[in-house]
């Protein structure tokens, strides 16, 4: 993946944006998790669903998953992604 600062988007059926730019520490085409082990915030705190939408940019391209699996296991949360696509080269998200 890209060096930097990785960061996804959340989105809800009927409900639109549910995050926008939520930074992660580790980004894979299948998955994704953020390791709270040095914040005051907690997996908990985080409201994400299974059909929620993620999308995220690699090499310039914007890449869009459905959540099927969510894992908080004390510091941790590990969220797994099915059907990841490559979105269209002109796609914008507005």
């Amino acid at each position: 993946m890209e060096k930097g600062l990785k960061t996804v988007d959340v989105l809800r059926r009927n409900y639109g944006r549910r995050y926008t730019g939520l930074p992660v520490d580790n980004l894979e085409r299948d998955s994704f998790s953020i390791d709270f082990s040095e914040s005051c915030l907690r997996p908990d705190m985080f409201d994400l669903q299974i059909g929620d939408t993620v999308r995220w940019v690699y090499n310039g391209r914007y890449l869009e998953g459905q959540i099927t699996q969510i894992e908080r296991n004390g510091v941790v949360l590990t969220v797994r992604l099915t059907d990841v696509a490559l979105l269209p080269s002109d796609f914008f998200p507005y």
